[in-house]
């Protein structure tokens, strides 16, 4: 399934919204294909992405200053973390609880948001968390556990989305104009397009 986070564009907005759907051509991954998929973060000559691939869609532009968002989780489940990849909007609040019988030390070194929530446990309340207010990817870790690993890309914008496994995406509750589309496939790859939106429009678009 597909998760559009899509911000409010007022009481008739529903005329004025515009589509975008598309395939982004992931990477090739030798992982055999199986019905239920388990995604990892690793590196690759030094850019860091999920195996099997997926990449996040978004679309950048003039928006409306953003309302607040609701909270984002990173769960960590079975020692790892859960999803492996998160795109939120800049400002959202991501809480990190421990869902396993053990403790975890979530912490951060990345420059779009460096932070250390300490050692604590499955019964900690207020569960740890943390406000992610600038653009940037976000790599979380467990000081405890060293394989633990997940990504958190932060995007200014309200309109983003993950592929499916097959590169699939769809946005929608879009503003009509001039904006450009984005393409995150790893740390060191973003693809880009500018966009012309027409209200109450699908655009297909495919990339590269």
């Amino acid at each position: 399934m597909l998760c559009t986070a899509v911000l409010g564009w007022g009481p008739g907005s529903a005329f004025a919204q515009a589509v975008i759907e598309g395939r982004v051509e992931l990477p090739k991954t030798s992982a055999a294909p199986v019905m239920d998929k388990r995604y990892e973060i690793v590196t690759k000559d030094g850019a860091l992405a999920t195996k099997p691939p997926l990449a996040v869609v978004y679309l950048e532009g003039s928006f409306p200053k953003a309302k607040a968002t609701a909270e984002k989780e990173v769960l960590q489940k079975d020692l790892l973390f859960e999803p492996t990849l998160l795109p939120v909007q800049t400002g959202t609040r991501v809480a990190f609880p421990n869902l396993d019988d053990t403790y975890h030390n979530v912490f951060s070194l990345s420059p779009a948001k460096r932070f250390d929530l300490g050692r604590y446990r499955p019964d900690e309340k207020p569960i740890p968390s943390v406000v992610l207010d600038t653009p940037g990817l976000v790599t979380v870790r467990c000081d405890i556990h060293e394989h633990m690993r997940a990504l958190i890309l932060v995007v200014d914008t309200p309109h983003f989305v993950v592929t499916d496994a097959e590169g699939r995406f769809r946005l929608s509750g879009l503003p009509p104009g001039r904006h450009t589309l984005k393409v995150w496939l790893s740390s060191k790859t973003t693809l880009e397009r500018p966009v012309e939106l027409t209200r109450g429009n699908t655009l297909r678009v495919n990339l590269p």
